[in-house]
């Protein structure tokens, strides 16, 4: 801790003297430095930004890894990203932290309220009562139940991912394009695009249909006099344009007023569904009187007549009705009538018997029939007459030819919007809870309401009205709406104010998914739809919306746009419950959710379930959905750009290769089909066999069978040790490769496999090694220069170092650790790598019972209480449960075992130094001492010593001086090391180790392992083997260390 005596005075400041003292101390210590300087404010922020860092890892390390105080600061203000198109990737900040504030809203209004009002809606209140009277009570709750359980299912996934990490703007699409990647995304975001635009055509045709059917028919252009539907399907092209072009003009105006509206039409909703319900209470208890004509067991469009009568008295005086002049001409004595309504009775029954009528019983079962088939009532009596060219337009008949499979496909839009919390996730106060909740509660409750409906409909109103689709039977009244209380107007008011606020929606929700994809890059040709208007709004992309809506309203039926809405929906749930199943599978380290209730067979329902009703629906269709999205996938594949968002694809495509590789593995491949990811170094004993094999142990529980491994050594001269190591792991079941490589020396052998081991994509990001334990004891120091350039080495290749200390204490793979914990300490940011391997461990079954902890150290103008909470915060996005402890570091003088212990350190390294004499210059002095006794003594003896015996003498008068100068000065350090004062750079650096180690060892002295970032080396080699012991003392006194260096690169995240 930094201990600054502050004096304030004037602003003139001795700013230039700080600067120069903190140049003294190049490397400041962590724990104390204590210094009075007369400081003003920003000369004391000055000294705080340059020293409130640990000694121990240096300036270059905290400006490249920020320290986990700073980093907690700045995710103190993190909020989900707002609603919008804006990809989160470009709107990141360079140091990666997203600092957004929106609108909080919670589960209900935020999830609940907008996926009921997005379910329920025009399919509930124009076509349910037709299906059921189509289908049957039983094979309508079939078909509800079918389609409820798709969404269901889908939704249960889509929790899964939406709760794996941050989900902002573009809901569905962002969660699909992130889990299977850039080509599936694409293609399924335009399906997703292209259904939420085609429901915009349907929804603007069904307030088309409920305007010019039941509230103002007069308002039609185009009379449909001979039953055709031609003239009503002009009519809904006409009227329906119109209405696109207003709402278009609505959403481009601006969206605030739709939002505005959006709780009008909600209300709408819901005071319809209560009216319903409560016309079920009111029929049970005095049905209304909606009287249906029948002609036999035939059912009469009753606008054109107002009795159900043939003739009538009045006056005493029997007259014709409106239904006589229907189908008969002529006068009632010579009158000639048509030979079925000569041989048919009039039959007047109630629309809406009541539910205790037992009308129910009736309803069970389906009444399927072809185009332009009469609406018969079953056991009515009727003779058939032998003419069929009679007139049938005055009958209710079908418009379109009605099998089981068309229904699905009609009904299935009435389950879709489960999206619609998704959608909205930026402007969550907490995404992560509301989405599950809202989404399957919405689902829920919509499901019950459809269920109770189908029932309900089917033990209240007459068959036959709810086979009349246009309520042609009941004097044009919507059949739901015979059934409401306390006015039908409720249901015909409530429906249109529903369909138009639906309709705005879709408008101006598709706009922002089709600007997503364009901002995401991935297709080309659809760049131009990511451009806005000043204030967002897409333009662009709104009049392309407005153009593809048109086209579904230029169709002309709700029937025929609705297969089309499904198969476009079920192609999107369908990659929802793959994306789910694939990332369940595949286990990736990132695949976190916070929603737990979810299972790899569930999606493949899912999955199988939406397939399965594509081609129920329409197998076309189908076809040309699947079509389409393979030219999308196949277009973005070979044009698209190039983006890597860690999708499931990939990781697939991974374990794939794995796989064979390992199965090419076991034999070697032939000929024809010959074909040219952690890297663990492993040490070989003289008798060639593996050093230290719990290596491999802690390598196979680290990564659980998942992902690339490569074990290799280097050997000097022989090639012999690869069945060694290859029966090794196959002991310590570790999956992977092995690689042997002969090298002059380990220090070139371990240099080039860390460079080029692997194949392509599949190479190694990390590299675990043992701890040279007897580096100290070791006659030559190449075991520890080894160590600290292989550190050096994995730095500059940026990949991450994973050092196992006291690797032969680790457990084995038959090992179970029944508790305890792994502890992790946090002392620099190192793109998180040290959150991520203790989770990785905790999927092997040896460690599965541990418990994660993790500390981190606060510096002095730290506010310890609030890093706890915002590291709390940082785990809880990052999906990991972990217990958190932020540790206090106090000054304290530096003691004299910390003095000592430099000391020694010093010395032993001055020693070292004057042992470097290799047995080569001890060989070259001896020969010096022997030339020179040489040379005298053929002075003294023989003058005439030959000029060639002075050939062979290596040493000159200049190389002779300057080794008497060395050998002068070793003599003299060697008598002034036991005098020697140790550096103080040295003192404060042991000292950070020293005090760190107490506190580490205080806490986690019990855990079964502890996890300490590692701190960089010297750049200056001549420091070298001080680093060596600065890390002894860091670790002293702990059973399991494992020191991890990061790689520079993010290794974990928030967003899914």
């Amino acid at each position: 801790m930094i201990n600054i005596t502050y004096k304030p005075h004037g602003r003139n400041s001795q700013e230039k003297d700080v600067s120069e003292t903190l140049k003294a101390f190049n490397e400041p210590p962590l724990l104390l430095f204590c210094f009075h300087l007369p400081l003003n404010y920003n000369s004391m922020l000055y000294v705080l930004n340059h020293l409130a860092a640990p000694c121990l890892y240096s300036q270059d390390e905290m400006d490249s890894t920020p320290m986990v105080s700073s980093l907690l600061n700045k995710l103190a203000n993190y909020t989900n990203i707002t609603q919008g198109a804006v990809e989160h990737e470009e709107a990141e900040s360079e140091d990666g932290i997203q600092r957004v504030t929106g609108p909080q809203m919670g589960t209900f209004i935020g999830v609940f309220l907008p996926c009921m009002q997005n379910i329920l809606g025009v399919i509930l209140f124009l076509r349910l009562t037709w299906i059921v009277g189509t289908a049957g009570i039983v094979e309508a709750l079939a078909i509800v139940f079918m389609c409820c359980s798709c969404t269901m299912l889908t939704a249960i996934s889509m929790s899964a991912i939406a709760t794996n990490g941050v989900v902002p703007a573009g809901g569905s699409y962002y969660m699909i394009s992130r889990a299977l990647g850039p080509e599936f995304g694409g293609a399924v975001g335009l399906c997703f695009y292209l259904g939420t635009t085609f429901a915009g055509s349907m929804y603007i045709l069904g307030t088309m249909e409920i305007f010019l059917t039941y509230i103002m028919p007069n308002a039609a252009v185009f009379k449909a006099e001979t039953g055709e539907p031609t003239g009503m399907q002009n009519n809904m092209r006409i009227y329906g344009t119109c209405c696109l072009v207003i709402m278009t003009l609505v959403v481009f105006v601006g969206v605030k007023y739709v939002n505005k509206l959006a709780l009008v039409f909600l209300s709408c909703v819901m005071l319809s569904i209560m009216a319903i319900y409560a016309g079920v209470i009111q029929s049970a208890i005095k049905p209304p009187n909606s009287p249906v004509c029948l002609l036999g067991n035939r059912t009469l469009q009753n606008s054109r007549f107002d009795k159900c009568l043939k003739t009538e008295l009045i006056n005493n005086v029997t007259t014709p009705t409106q239904l006589w002049k229907l189908f008969c001409e002529g006068g009632i004595e010579n009158a000639t009538c048509d030979e079925y309504f000569t041989h048919n009775n009039l039959t007047e029954i109630q629309a809406v018997p009541g539910l205790l009528s037992g009308v129910i019983s009736d309803n069970m079962w389906g009444h399927y029939g072809q185009y332009r088939a009469i609406v018969e009532k079953e056991g009515q009596s009727s003779e058939r007459a032998s003419d069929n060219t009679n007139d049938i337009s005055y009958y209710v008949l079908n418009d379109i030819t009605t099998f089981f499979t068309l229904l699905v496909g009609i009904y299935f839009p009435s389950v879709t919007g489960i999206m619609a919390g998704s959608n909205r996730s930026g402007d969550l106060r907490d995404p992560q809870r509301s989405i599950p909740t809202g989404t399957i509660m919405a689902i829920a409750t919509t499901s019950i309401i459809y269920l109770s409906c189908v029932v309900l409909f089917g033990a209240c109103i007459e068959g036959v009205v709810l086979r009349d689709k246009y309520g042609e039977s009941v004097k044009g009244t919507l059949a739901v709406a015979t059934l409401a209380w306390p006015s039908s107007w409720v249901i015909v008011i409530g429906s249109f104010f529903s369909c138009c606020g639906a309709g705005l929606q879709s408008l101006t929700g598709a706009p922002r998914i089709l600007q997503a994809i364009a901002r995401d890059g991935i297709m080309p040709f659809l760049q131009v739809f990511g451009h806005s208007k000043s204030n967002g709004e897409p333009t662009w992309a709104l009049l392309l919306t407005a153009a593809i809506c048109e086209i579904g309203i230029l169709i002309g039926s709700l029937d025929h746009v609705a297969p089309i809405l499904s198969m476009l929906f079920l192609m999107c749930y369908l990659f929802v419950n793959l994306a789910c199943a694939v990332q369940t599978l595949l286990r990736t380290p990132n695949w976190r959710p916070r929603f737990k209730f979810y299972h790899w067979s569930l999606s493949f329902l899912g999955m199988s379930l939406s397939l399965s009703l594509m081609f129920v629906s329409s197998w076309y269709y189908a076809l040309v959905a699947i079509l389409f999205s393979g030219c999308m996938y196949k277009y973005i594949e070979y044009r698209g750009a190039e983006k890597e968002w860690g999708d499931g694809i990939r990781g697939l495509s991974l374990n794939a290769a794995q796989y064979a590789l390992i199965k090419l593995e076991e034999a070697p491949p032939h000929t024809k089909n010959w074909r040219p990811q952690l890297l663990v170094l492993l040490k070989l004993d003289s008798d060639l066999g593996v050093k230290h094999p719990r290596l491999l142990s802690f390598t196979s529980q680290l990564k659980a069978g998942k992902g690339l491994t490569i074990v290799c050594s280097v050997l000097e001269g022989t090639y012999m040790a690869r069945e060694n190591i290859k029966a090794a792991m196959a002991k310590e079941k570790t999956k992977g490769f092995c690689h042997v490589v002969v090298s002059s020396n380990q220090r070139d052998g371990f240099s080039h496999l860390i460079q080029s081991a692997g194949l392509g994509g599949m190479k190694h990001n990390a590299v675990l090694m043992a701890w040279p334990s007897n580096w100290k004891q070791a006659e030559s120091s190449l075991s520890w220069k080894n160590f600290i350039e292989t550190v050096r080495e994995t730095t500059a290749a940026h990949q991450a170092l994973l050092v196992a200390k006291n690797i032969d204490t680790f457990p084995t793979n038959q090992d179970r650790l029944a508790e305890g914990t792994i502890d992790v300490w946090w002392i620099v940011h190192d793109g998180g790598l040290l959150m991520l391997l203790p989770f990785l461990l905790r999927q092997h079954k040896v460690w599965r019972r541990c418990k994660m902890r993790i500390f981190t150290v606060a510096q002095m103008d730290d506010n310890s209480i609030q890093m706890k909470k915002d590291l709390q915060m940082f785990l809880y996005h990052l999906r990991l449960d972990a217990k958190v402890e932020v540790v206090e570091m106090h000054a304290g003088d530096i003691s004299a075992f910390t003095y000592e212990k430099t000391l020694v350190m010093e010395q032993r390294s001055q020693m070292l130094k004057q042992m470097q004499l290799s047995k080569t210059e001890r060989g070259r002095e001896a020969q010096l001492i022997h030339d020179r006794n040489t040379k005298s003594h053929a002075t003294l003896n023989d003058k005439a010593t030959p000029t060639s015996d002075r050939v062979h003498m290596t040493w000159t008068k200049e190389k002779l001086s300057s080794e008497r100068n060395r050998h002068r000065e070793a003599h003299m350090t060697v008598r002034d090391i036991f005098n020697m004062k140790p550096d103080q750079t040295n003192v404060r650096r042991m000292h950070t180790a020293v005090k760190l180690n107490e506190v580490v060892v205080n806490k986690s002295q019990g855990a079964q392992l502890v996890l300490l970032n590692m701190p960089g080396p010297p750049k200056n080699k001549g420091g070298d083997e001080n680093y060596m012991e600065f890390l002894e003392v860091l670790t002293e006194g702990l059973d399991r260390v494992l020191l991890v260096r990061g790689s520079s690169r993010e290794v974990i995240t928030i967003y899914s």
